[in-house]
């Protein structure tokens, strides 16, 4: 039976030449080698290693990484269940369900002995990744006698179908194979393999192989290769909202926790073959420095061991644009958690493919060691090789460092239950620059850099120059400054329900959360039981203090004066801040009545107090939105007050929901309390005055063809997070009119009217895992073209042949033919909800609105470029005017997330439309979180906007308030823009 390797087992060639050199062997080098040749020998033939012949990685007539062909997802379960049951080094586990309902996998694979003892080296890891209540000394012992736990995932952008077909390739070559190489990693590693998108994998395979023409075959899916967010499955760490992205962190933040993982993706830089870290700076500076270093470590091992097998073609850091700066990808997330994580952007096609001449990639460098130069041809099987390659080095290292990565893992964790324990400082760019202005104002060379006198050699051992003076160094080291030790998230904020939800995402990562059991006070405030309370002496500090911390990206430029470097993803991102969640920094310890919350949360069951005229609901409650929808669903009348309210002596602001009593209605009211936490007030006196009077109403969410992230994300919200009845809506429908009759409201997410502004939209990564570069970042107001985002995919390819389902679904919207029937639907009673580029619409209907980020030159207006302006993704500070119904149940100041999107400036209103601004940015720094290069430009320009347009609304977005199902804190603007389409003003009596 042929196999992919054509090397001879070890125990075939122990059994063919041992008799014969032994004796010879044993003449000259006995005293010297007999260990190790009796280790190996002993090894190669023990009968615990012995394998049966495997099947090959084979499925039907065609063998794994030929040409023109793509196994799905259901044939490599049918493989791999093959092979459990022909090796005892594989056992197979469930571990989750996909978005679809498909099983998710994980193949372990290790010695049998190992097997045996699963349940103990799991154990193992997870003490010394936790690193609470151990010794140095008991560290390493736990780390002598552990496993090197390494993780390697595939398919996780289905696209990019290289990784998840080399998934059958690499199990077979550590179930075959019974080398010393192989036994040793057996006998010191546990790997756990896995494909993370089963429902990707299974739609692209099956889509490249319908046609009967291989070369006709294509990666142009029709829809997005995850249910709901296309590419963004790897943008959805820190969050979880999909259910692969939980049961991955369960595996590795909670179950296993793996020292080492290894994400396998496409498409490598033009010109190689592939991107294998280490990564280019920015590191994040809440990461512990054994990641960076770790990465560098094993990294290092991988790239030589291409070199030593003549595979040229690999570049690293500068070669591409990845860091480890963001937080929320399948592998960035892991350097918060004191993991070694891996990155291979790699090459590649089942339809084979050229590596093109690219003259910066041929002349050898630090970064780009061993050129490849231009292929005419470069096959599948060619790039799964790599990875093979990849996979080897990365399990070599990990056995041979055994010890020394268990107890890696440990001291990283146990240095951040030390930093949370005690005054420390973390060192941002911010503060860098405040050291530096303290010493410049007192006449300070820049940066301390003060060159030595002629001759002098900088004795005393302090280095050339005086530095900058220590007074400077100390005043930034003030108490008030220190990092928190610990966080405190009360239990009677206004939407304790939304930070519930925030808790169940960091503990969804591993984080460890205590509630209180009672009341307690802390640094002089009182806060009431149940309040959830976060300390800082833990080992996953890092990622805690970046989902509550803000990112201080550093400004990196291409060089002096020049244009600036896109980061690999966003830059700011503090998931409190989006979620708007309030919380306390603690900075001195602090203890209390606090408990351990094991397990997610269900939401705390929500308060109903009895009143005969009916029942009060807070419009701060996101659910509040979900409880209405079910409420009118069920018959029950809803309203929203338009002036306070007094009963019982409280007073309600504006917004507040009222629920009239009918015999249904305490039944109703009580179930949704249960369900969802939502806690309403009984009153007995009846509002009366001006209210909004609620119906349900007919939701047209815009998508395309080959879907769109921005709309999947909205999807999502609808059907999963707060479910609400709606229809998607395709160019053809929009062009063909008559939309009042069908609709009340249309959304349009970034990417779905053409305009100026905005990102574009993100398609769903078809095509092979093309869009992927960094590109030059944008001016102000265009697509930026960060690395990572997956732009302009899954838009679909040749359209001849496009199956009936999806025929309904091809075009696009345009200003010529979709933008009238828009103007007709909106002038007709119909709302309009425009975020991130599409607002662009407000130009089209002639809205009082212009680009607030543009310059004159010479007399001309264009907009401000990217070294004046330049905000890559950053949650920016805004003043809401509350008294605004689409306003309701916000704050007066909100985060929003803003990715260079568009701002406006008002205009006197001399036409018949009514605009003015909802959400404003008052201030020349809104930046809260992330890299706002020339935020000045800002000061004053308005965020949001609304228009009566006819007899209809339209709302404005720039910032996108609904960005990767995150900023919970500005879903309302969506929520409330739904229910004023269908609301009818009235009078209660």
């Amino acid at each position: 039976m042929r196999t992919l390797h054509s090397k001879p087992s070890a125990r075939l060639v122990a059994q063919a030449f041992l008799p014969v050199f032994l004796p010879v062997v044993a003449q000259a080098f006995l005293p010297v080698f007999l260990p190790t040749v009796a280790a190996l020998t002993l090894a190669a033939l023990s009968p615990a290693f012995a394998q049966k012949a495997l099947s090959p990685p084979k499925v039907g007539e065609h063998t794994v990484g030929e040409d023109y062909f793509l196994a799905n997802y259901t044939q490599l379960l049918e493989y791999w269940n093959t092979l459990a049951k022909e090796s005892d080094r594989l056992k197979l586990v469930e571990y989750g369900k996909t978005a679809e309902g498909r099983p998710m996998v994980m193949a372990i694979i290790t010695s049998p002995a190992n097997h045996k003892n699963l349940a103990r080296y799991k154990q193992i890891s997870q003490r010394l990744a936790r690193a609470e209540g151990l010794t140095d000394e008991q560290a390493h012992q736990l780390a002598a006698t552990g496993k090197a736990v390494v993780w390697i995932d595939g398919g996780l952008h289905a696209t990019e179908s290289i990784n998840a077909q080399a998934l059958f390739p690499e199990i077979y070559d550590l179930l075959s194979r019974n080398d010393p190489e192989t036994l040793r990693i057996l006998n010191d590693d546990i790997l756990l393999l896995t494909c993370i998108n089963p429902d990707g994998m299974e739609l692209v395979a099956n889509w490249y192989m319908r046609e009967s023409d291989p070369k006709l075959r294509n990666l142009n899916i029709p829809r997005l290769y995850q249910k709901y967010v296309g590419h963004d499955d790897n943008r959805d760490s820190y969050i979880a909202n999909q259910p692969e992205t939980e049961a991955v962190n369960r595996q590795m933040y909670i179950e296993w926790i793996p020292q080492i993982m290894f994400n396998q993706h496409q498409t490598g830089p033009a010109g190689s073959v592939l991107f294998f870290s280490p990564f280019r700076d920015p590191f994040n500076y809440n990461q512990d420095p054994l990641v960076p270093i770790g990465i560098d470590l094993v990294s290092a091992a991988v790239h030589e061991r291409f070199l030593a097998e003549g595979k040229p073609g690999a570049v690293m850091r500068t070669g591409a644009p990845y860091s480890t700066w963001f937080n929320g990808g399948d592998r960035t997330t892991t350097g918060f958690h004191n993991q070694i994580g891996l990155l291979a952007e790699i090459i590649g096609s089942p339809t084979p493919m050229s590596i093109p001449v690219v003259a910066s990639k041929l002349l050898p460098m630090a970064d780009n060691p061993s050129p490849i130069g231009p292929r005419q041809e470069w096959h599948q099987r060619q790039s799964i090789e790599y990875l093979m390659t990849a996979d080897r080095a990365i399990l070599d290292i990990a056995s041979k460092l055994r010890e020394d990565f268990l107890f890696r893992i440990y001291r990283a964790g146990k240095n951040s239950i030390e930093r949370g324990s005690m005054d420390y400082w973390t060192t941002t760019p911010k503060r860098i620059a405040a050291l530096e202005g303290l010493n410049a104002l007192s006449g300070g060379t820049p940066s301390g850099e003060q060159a030595a006198p002629a001759g002098d050699t900088g004795g005393g051992g302090g280095g050339r120059g005086q530095g900058i003076p220590m007074k400077y160094w100390e005043q930034l080291r003030s108490p008030e400054t220190r990092d928190p030790r610990g966080y405190i998230i009360p239990a009677d904020q206004p939407d304790f329900l939304t930070a519930t939800k925030f808790v169940n995402a960091l503990m969804k990562a591993g984080v460890v959360v205590d509630r209180a059991t009672a009341d307690f006070q802390v640094a002089g405030k009182r806060y009431v039981a149940g309040s959830y309370v976060v300390k800082a002496a833990q080992a996953f500090r890092p990622h805690l203090r970046d989902m509550l911390e803000p990112q201080d990206h550093p400004n990196d430029f291409q060089y002096p004066g020049g244009p600036p470097k896109p980061p690999y993803d966003i830059t700011g991102y503090t998931l409190a801040f989006q979620m708007g969640v309030e919380f306390d920094r603690v900075l001195d310890g602090f203890e209390g009545p606090f408990q351990k919350i094991d397990g997610l949360l269900k939401p705390p069951a929500g308060k109903v107090t009895p009143g005969t005229a009916g029942y009060l609901l807070s419009h701060r409650l996101n659910d509040a939105f979900t409880g209405t929808t079910r409420l009118l669903k069920a018959g029950e009348e809803v309203y929203w007050l338009k002036k306070e309210f007094t009963a019982d002596g409280k007073t309600w602001p504006a917004g507040t929901i009222y629920i009239p009593s009918k015999p249904s209605t305490a039944a109703a009211v009580r179930t949704l309390a249960a369900e969802l936490g939502l806690s309403f007030a009984g009153t007995s006196v009846k509002p009366q005055g001006e209210a909004f009077k609620l119906r349900p109403v007919r939701v047209g969410l815009w998508d395309r063809y080959g879907g769109s992230q921005d709309s999947g994300h909205i999807r999502w919200m609808f059907e999963q997070a707060f479910p609400t009845p709606y229809e998607l809506v395709y160019a053809p429908t929009l062009d063909a009119g008559g939309l009042n009759q069908k609709y009340d409201v249309l959304i349009f997410p970034e990417g779905g009217i053409p305009g100026e502004g905005g990102r574009g939209g993100r398609g769903g990564g078809g095509g092979g895992g093309g869009g992927r570069g960094a590109g030059a970042a944008p001016a102000a107001g265009a697509a930026p073209q960060a690395a990572g985002r997956g732009g302009g995919g899954g838009r679909g390819g040749g359209r001849g042949n496009i199956p009936d389902e999806y025929r309904g679904q091809v075009g696009n919207v345009t200003l010529a033919t979709t933008g009238p029937q828009l103007r007709s639907f909106v002038e007709g009673g119909g709302t309009i909800v425009a975020i991130g580029g599409s607002s662009g619409i407000g130009s089209y209907l002639g809205l009082p609105l212009t680009n607030a980020l543009t310059e004159t030159v010479d007399g001309a207006t264009r907009r401000l470029p990217n070294t004046k302006f330049y905000v890559p993704g950053s949650v920016l500070e805004a003043t809401v005017d509350t008294t605004l119904p689409i306003a309701y149940g916000l704050p007066p100041k909100v985060d929003m997330f803003y990715i260079n999107s568009p701002a406006f400036r008002l205009q006197k209103d001399t036409g018949p439309t009514h605009t003015q601004p909802v959400a404003w940015f008052a201030s020349a720094e809104p930046l809260r979180s992330g890299w706002a290069w020339g935020q000045q430009y800002l000061n004053g320009a308005v965020a949001a906007a609304e228009s009566d347009v006819g007899k209809g609304k339209v709302y404005l977005f720039g910032p996108e308030i609904t960005f990767r199902g995150q900023p919970h804190g500005t879903f309302k603007f969506l929520f409330n823009a739904i229910y004023l389409s269908g609301a009818q003003s009235v009078n209660l009596q």
